[in-house]
């Protein structure tokens, strides 16, 4: 059985299709300008809204999780480093030699190029010989004389020491002699005054006055010789310096020999130790002077001298590890230890240190030069050239 419907759902009905019926005639007439009327209305609405509601808290966000970030990673960074120590005022070191001749003369012979390697004892550049082998010659001559001069120094010593003793002891007979004479003779002239004058003669009393006074003059010859030949001592002691003089010039023509061999030797120069040629000022047949300079040579120990800042210095000691990066070759990467921290900052030892004591005082922060030896990474056939600009960083562990 159908159920009969509800006359005022009906009528309700009946009047929203009416409506409806008249608002699509109206949207039929002016739909499209109407639409956009609305669209437009309702962005109108959606700034106003924006405006009044200010930013959004999105951006907010954003920049406090860039500060935490930013926080981080400092931390991070602070952690990691807070026992390293590094610097980018460093450098390359090690021993360059200068090479100088001895003696002066022209150059015979060059045995060297540039940047070339050389051996301990290896002969680079030869000095004409001949003029000091010259003098080796010369020297050796007056070597000669002496050692004669002194052979005949000693000969005369020998016989210095026979003779004067034997020329004393003829002295001292001759005395003797000479005083038995004059006995004889003084005895002799008494008689004769003695005697009556008609037992002898004139002639006799003058011979006998004369064998007197020739007996006293031979006494007195005598003494002066005797005097004479007692000093035994003293001659020998001259012929003994005699000697000493001769073997005195004996050792001088023997150290003018070996000064004239050593400025021979001095004519082949030679590398004192292993390395390169560097900075090479000589030349096949120039002539070079004493004392100038004709190259360098790079000994291999190489090192780092780097200046640290004075501040940095208060954990680093003698053995820390160090890390070493060079400028010109980046994938070399070198391993070394501290050495040693020079004992003055680099303007203590400077040509014109600072005065501090006068004028106005303006503090600045000083460096000291601290020596890093390398240990590993640094090929054999890759040398460092010295200078180089390289960057240390120490391990600080105390």
């Amino acid at each position: 059985m159908r159920e009969r419907a509800d006359p005022s759902i009906g009528a309700w009905a009946r009047r929203h299709r009416a409506d409806a019926r008249r608002a699509h005639a109206g949207r039929g007439k002016d739909g499209d300008n109407g639409g956009k009327q609305n669209e437009k209305e309702q962005d109108e609405k959606k700034q106003d809204g924006n405006e009044r509601h200010g930013p959004g808290k999105k951006p907010l966000i954003i920049l406090a999780a860039v500060v935490v970030l930013i926080a981080v990673i400092a931390f991070v960074w602070w952690f990691l480093t807070r026992n390293q120590q590094s610097t980018d005022d460093a450098y390359t070191d090690g021993n360059a030699i200068t090479i100088a001749p001895k003696v002066s003369g022209y150059v015979a012979k060059l045995a060297i190029n540039d940047n070339v390697y050389v051996h301990k004892g290896q002969l680079m550049v030869q000095i004409d010989r001949r003029d000091y082998e010259a003098q080796v010659e010369q020297a050796q001559a007056q070597l000669g004389l002496a050692l004669a001069q002194l052979d005949a120094a000693q000969a005369q010593l020998d016989i210095a020491r026979v003779q004067y003793p034997a020329q004393y002891q003829q002295a001292r007979a001759q005395i003797e002699t000479a005083n038995a004479q004059f006995a004889r003779a003084q005895a002799e002239y008494r008689r004769q005054h003695a005697v009556d004058a008609r037992a002898t003669s004139q002639q006799n009393i003058d011979t006998a006055d004369a064998q007197q006074r020739s007996a006293r003059a031979n006494v007195m010859t005598a003494e002066a010789q005797l005097k004479t030949a007692s000093l035994v001592p003293q001659e020998i002691r001259a012929a003994v310096a005699a000697v000493e003089q001769r073997r005195q010039q004996v050792n001088a023509a023997e150290a003018q020999l070996d000064a004239a061999q050593l400025n021979l030797a001095w004519c082949d120069v030679r590398a004192p130790s292993d390395g390169w040629v560097t900075r090479r000022n000589v030349q096949y047949g120039s002539f070079m002077q004493a004392g100038t300079s004709m190259f360098s040579i790079v000994t291999p120990q190489v090192w780092v001298t780097a200046n640290f800042k004075e501040s940095q210095l208060n954990r680093m000691r003698p053995g820390d590890k160090v890390k070493i990066s060079v400028d010109a070759y980046p994938a070399l990467k070198l391993h070394g230890h501290v050495d040693s921290v020079q004992l003055g900052s680099g303007s203590r030892f400077s040509a014109f240190p600072a005065e501090n004591a006068t004028g106005n005082f303006v503090k600045i922060v000083q460096r000291v030069p601290v020596k890093i030896v390398i240990d590993s990474g640094l090929p054999a056939d890759h040398p460092l050239p010295l200078g180089l600009s390289v960057e240390p960083t120490v391990y600080l562990h105390h």
